[in-house]
């Protein structure tokens, strides 16, 4: 889910307020029933598979989650396996020795001090080994409906190459959505978000021949030929 953002394209000009609004509800109606890619069924197996999803695609992610929750679907059962077990499942994906580890604590945590639940607040999650504000955010947004936004590669790309969301760094990109994107539209923003620059605003080439919201983005350097 994560790899190192590409610096901004500082030639790129912010979107006026009336247009972020426009080219969010472009995206809306065009996938009106995003939502994230990742296959759970709680929020903790929420949690675990957005830990194991760094540095790590989605779809490998839920190839190695769909062995693993079936057996450990609960702080409890992911305790029981212990972190041996745990990687015999996870071995395919990145940084698999340190997931494994994170896994059994951040469980053993929830088990110690949230009586096996997973908190519902932004200090108590970010206290979780492996979980950082992006893992935050994510849970946060999708298990407890909070309007945040997870800035990752694709969504820091974006925000900066379209004018939607200027900023240095994920933090100041998150910040920018969050104060310049329609509160009636900001929970949901963050899956239009991520899956337009997973699939359309692609790093290497943008396909903005696929883009609803072509004529309102700022790019200057638009492909709009296949």
């Amino acid at each position: 889910m994560a790899s190192t953002p590409s610096k901004p394209n500082k030639k790129t000009p912010a979107m006026t307020l009336a247009e972020v609004r426009k080219f969010i509800k472009l995206l809306a109606k065009a996938n009106p029933d995003a939502k994230s890619e990742l296959n759970y069924t709680t929020p903790y197996t929420l949690l675990v598979a957005v830990v194991l999803s760094a540095q790590a695609t989605d779809a490998s992610v839920n190839k190695a989650t769909e062995k693993l929750f079936s057996i450990a679907s609960t702080p409890k059962a992911m305790i029981a396996l212990g972190e041996e077990g745990v990687a015999s499942y996870i071995n395919s994906i990145g940084l698999w020795r340190a997931k494994s580890r994170n896994v059994i604590a951040l469980s053993q945590q929830l088990l110690d001090i949230h009586h096996g639940e997973v908190p519902g607040e932004r200090e108590a999650l970010e206290a979780l080994p492996g979980v950082g504000r992006k893992t935050a955010n994510v849970v946060l947004n999708i298990a407890f409906n909070q309007s945040t936004m997870a800035v990752d590669t694709h969504i820091f790309r974006l925000g900066n190459r379209t004018g939607l969301a200027i900023g240095k760094n994920p933090l100041e990109v998150e910040k920018a959505l969050i104060k310049r994107i329609p509160k009636e539209y900001l929970r949901e923003s963050h899956h239009w978000l991520i899956l337009h620059g997973r699939y359309v605003c692609k790093a290497r080439k943008p396909e903005c021949w696929r883009c609803p919201a072509t004529q309102v983005c700022h790019y200057s350097n638009k492909n709009l030929v296949p």
